[in-house]
């Protein structure tokens, strides 16, 4: 009997064991492809009122108090990106008053915010809810209620648990987990593990499926807030959308030229009512967001080039090597399409089919004329047009052009290569070619083995020319056509105004 409990013991004593040494592996896995949004330090990457906002003891803290009120709910907003798709962790302590977590929300500026919220507060009532701040629905799903709002609006809600059974396991002035998942229309809260809140925002009219994320600080009685440990983990878009990102290179040139900001935000407006594709836009060179492109499915760079080039700087070129690999996109526009042909030609030949290669490729202006086009998801609804822009041409492709797909050909005159040679101005081999009547491509399509696509655009250095619906259609396809999203047989639709065409341009020459 005395060996038989000395057996059992030490079995339950090894099983004790086993659960230490995989439970902590377990929650590793869990937490594979979060990554953290505040550094523990400062406040870096955040912005919010210096008279309200701090980092202390490792924690973002919030702190109003009789001597220091905020007149009106007062917001840390993530600074670095916006939120779609995604998971959401963070630990958080509540000494009063009540607090919340925007998330695919609206800056309104003057750091007030409205969205979608993660509530929780020092009372017993609305920990775990989903409100709408400074939205018509107001709370949107109580503690312990799945709600579904239809597409006309209309709302109906069941009940999964109870409020009062959901507030016990929630810690008073201690330090709590929160969960927000938002896929598509459908968002989940929880708060220590347990489901708070499950909603399904179907409303047409009112549904987000993409904005910022902040942290709030209540208007009323002195309170003191804290979140620590915050992380995100981005998830494929939900209901078969495809996600672009597109990054803008810094300023560069002179006004009207090279206006990388500006040609982003024109391609996020053009595409904004195509079906089955989200867009964001990451501005002045390589996102500070670590999470920018985990969720993407394909990548524009519209930059300089060549040595400055936003992908061969650092360790970015592993990085997107990495991307790459599973498939994702990419497209080059204008002076991204130049790399180094040391650091970078051979990933670019592999991504999208070609690059500018210095003492090979030049960068004269002129006149092309485009009147034929090849049956391709990127020519559609694109008809001919004949523009003034910067067209590189005499690009190094893959050998023998395997997988590209030329889109727009042309023969430039031989008045573009007037200048010496020099590494963009000319060369014997671009002369020989021109001399022979070599038409040169300056569009092209292309696509890997493993399924990725890739697109090169050598146009795009004069900013009005995206006035041109056929040189903005053919950009725009291109886009949706490598994320692997489908190309209307019109292709992408978009109107531009002037007064686009005028805005976000960068304060050059100045």
């Amino acid at each position: 009997m005395v060996k038989t409990r000395r057996l059992t013991a030490a079995l339950l004593c090894g099983l004790l064991l086993l659960g230490m040494t995989f439970t902590p592996a377990a929650r590793a896995d869990d937490e594979v492809d979060f990554k953290p949004l505040f550094n523990g330090k400062d406040l870096e990457g955040w912005d919010g009122n210096p008279k309200f906002w701090s980092v202390k003891d490792g924690a973002i803290t919030g702190t109003t108090t009789k001597e220091n009120p905020t007149a009106g709910n007062t917001f840390l907003i993530w600074k670095d990106g916006v939120v779609d798709d995604f998971v959401l962790r963070l630990e958080f302590k509540i000494v009063g008053g009540n607090s919340g977590i925007q998330y695919r929300s609206k800056d309104y500026g003057n750091w007030v915010v409205g969205g979608y919220q993660g509530d929780f507060e020092a009372g017993d009532t609305y920990s775990g809810i989903l409100y709408e701040e400074r939205g018509k629905r107001g709370i949107m799903a109580q503690r312990g209620e799945k709600t579904v709002f239809a597409k006309d609006g209309s709302k109906t809600a069941e009940r999964f648990a109870e409020s009062k059974s959901l507030q016990e396991k929630i810690k008073k002035e201690d330090w709590n987990e929160y969960e927000i998942s938002a896929q598509g229309g459908h968002l989940v809260h929880k708060i220590n593990g347990n489901v708070t809140a499950d909603v399904t925002d179907n409303d047409e009219k009112l549904q987000v499926l993409k904005g910022i994320l902040a942290l709030q600080l209540h208007a009323g009685p002195p309170m003191v807030v804290q979140f620590k440990n915050i992380r995100i983990k981005r998830v494929k878009l939900a209901d078969g959308r495809k996600k672009a990102v597109l990054v803008a290179g810094r300023p560069s040139h002179g006004p009207g030229d090279h206006e990388h900001n500006a040609g982003v935000l024109l391609m996020q407006k053009a595409l904004e009512n195509t079906p089955g594709i989200l867009v964001e836009t990451y501005h002045n060179g390589w996102p500070k967001d670590k999470t920018a492109f985990d969720n993407a499915d394909t990548i524009l760079f519209y930059s300089d080039g060549g040595g400055g080039h936003p992908a061969i700087q650092e360790d970015h070129l592993a990085l997107l090597h990495k991307l790459m690999e599973k498939g994702i996109g990419m497209c080059c526009i204008h002076y991204a399409v130049e790399v180094p042909k040391e650091r970078g030609g051979s990933e670019f030949l592999d991504w999208i089919g070609g690059y500018f290669e210095a003492h090979w490729s030049v960068n004269p202006h002129w006149t092309a004329k485009f009147d034929q086009f090849p049956d391709h998801p990127v020519t559609r609804g694109v008809k001919p047009f004949e523009i003034n822009d910067e067209w590189y041409y005499h690009m190094r492709f893959r050998d023998k052009m395997v997988g590209v797909t030329p889109l727009l050909t042309a023969l430039p005159p031989k008045s573009t290569l007037e200048r010496g040679d020099g590494p963009h101005s000319g060369n014997p081999a671009v002369r020989e070619a021109i001399a022979k009547g070599e038409v040169q491509h300056v569009a092209w399509a292309a696509e890997r083995a493993g399924g990725g696509r890739g697109f090169g655009f050598t146009g795009g250095h004069v900013h009005k020319n995206w006035s041109n619906d056929s040189f903005r259609k053919l950009v725009l396809n291109a886009i949706v056509w490598t994320a692997h999203a489908e190309v209307s047989a019109d292709g992408v639709q978009s109107t531009l105004s002037a007064d686009d065409i005028s805005k976000n341009l960068d304060p050059k020459g100045k």
